[in-house]
């Protein structure tokens, strides 16, 4: 595209060559790049002359407000002295009122704790007074409860069916001879009963027989029966009898010789082959463990091994013995008598006893929990009753030190 030029002068048109174009490029350029120059100038000139202004306004402005400062700090002073002045002496008239004004509240104090005191005295006596009654009802309250509960148990026994009368007075007597039995071993451990830590010790001694030597048969020989306190039967691994160890089990202070003539006439009414003592106290003239009078004497820490080891005695001897037999009779007569109808029947008649054990035991197990259940149920409200009636009385009296609990803590537990 072609740019034509016309001149101002003759209006004549023409077009410019390259040369002119450049030649007027650098004319504009250079034109342009004086009047940048000129106007920085300018404008760095007028940038300084505006800060030399600029910093001395500030110069005097801060000239002016020193002058202020001063002027104010010294009036604020005089002020602040003033008030000072007046304000302590508001404050001598303040304190001196108030001390008047607390002397006479702390007579008046004084005057309003005597008549507390007077008053709470009044009412320890009336509440002394309260408890002696409440005491009274409540053990006449006991009395009621008590008489209410006999014969809430009577209409409940009356109800029950007839099959089960007689068992159920038998199980009754049995419950209150274990009643009568958890006293008295209350008793026995509150006097140190020396009786009550030979029974501890012989239900350790049982119960270690039986973990040590489970294939052997423990027998604990009941209070008031010759014959030791347990009876240890010795079986092989066939299940076969070897002998008898019995145990007797002293835990006193001294040692009596009596007690070796005992366990040898209890060895000789239950056909034992051994007869231990395990005491707390040992004949003087034994350490640890010995054998004295034909009797084996030890303490409950060596007991375990004294076991172990005439154990091992006794399996030996019946061993040697059985060796010493005819052996091809005995096992034709054994092969003889496994194999009979006798043995078949017997076994038959040992299965069906024990199954009907088992059931009548079940059967007999179900009616006692449905009873037991029964009597929780029971307790467990009229104790709900007493704690109802506890609470509304202490409420009213305010009083905690009534003692409203119908049994004893130890007591409690054991029903629990």
């Amino acid at each position: 595209m072609s740019t034509t030029i016309i001149c101002p002068n003759c209006n004549t048109q023409f077009e410019p060559t390259d040369a002119l174009r450049n030649q007027l490029q650098k004319d504009l350029r250079k034109e342009m790049q004086d009047w940048q120059q000129r106007k920085q100038k300018e404008f760095e000139q007028r940038e300084s002359e505006l800060k030399s202004v600029k910093e001395k306004q500030e110069q005097e402005f801060a000239a002016k407000l020193e002058a202020q400062k001063a002027e104010l700090v010294a009036t604020i002073a005089k002020e602040q002295e003033l008030k000072f002045e007046q304000r302590f002496e508001a404050t001598i008239k303040h304190l001196n009122q108030t001390n008047l004004e607390n002397e006479a509240k702390l007579k008046e104090a004084r005057e309003k704790e005597l008549d507390f005191l007077k008053k709470m005295q009044e009412l320890k006596n009336k509440e002394q007074e309260m408890d002696i009654k409440m005491q009274q009802q409540l053990i006449e309250a006991r009395t009621e409860l008590s008489l209410l509960v006999r014969k809430e148990e009577e209409e409940k026994s009356k109800i029950k069916e007839q099959e089960f009368q007689f068992r159920i007075k038998e199980i009754e007597q049995q419950l209150e001879q274990q009643r009568k039995l958890a006293e008295e071993m209350k008793r026995k451990a509150e006097q140190g009963s020396m009786q009550l830590q030979g029974e501890v010790q012989e239900l350790m001694l049982e119960a270690m027989l039986r973990q040590r030597f489970p294939f052997d048969m423990i027998e604990e020989v009941g209070k008031g029966v010759k014959g030791g306190d347990c009876v240890q039967i010795v079986r092989n691994q066939f299940g076969q009898e070897c002998g008898k160890i019995i145990y007797e089990s002293k835990r006193t202070n001294a040692f009596s010789n009596d007690w070796i003539e005992k366990v040898k006439t209890d060895m000789r009414s239950r056909s034992a082959d051994i007869a231990v003592i395990v005491t707390q106290a040992l004949p003087k003239d034994i350490n640890s463990f010995g054998l004295k009078d034909g009797v084996w004497i030890c303490t409950y820490k060596e007991a375990a091994t004294i076991a172990l080891i005439l154990r091992e005695q006794i399996l030996k001897v019946f061993q040697v013995m059985q060796n010493s037999e005819n052996k091809t009779d005995k096992m034709s007569l054994l092969y003889g008598y496994l194999t009979s109808n006798e043995f078949s029947e017997q076994w038959k008649a040992i299965r069906e006893g024990f199954q009907s054990m088992k059931a009548s035991i079940q059967k007999e197990r179900d009616a006692m929990e449905k009873l037991w259940k029964m009597r929780e149920k029971q307790l467990e409200k009229i104790l709900l009753n007493a704690a109802h009636i506890k609470g509304s009385v202490e409420g009213i009296s305010g009083s905690t030190t009534i003692d409203f609990d119908l049994i004893e803590g130890e007591d409690l537990l054991l029903i629990d």
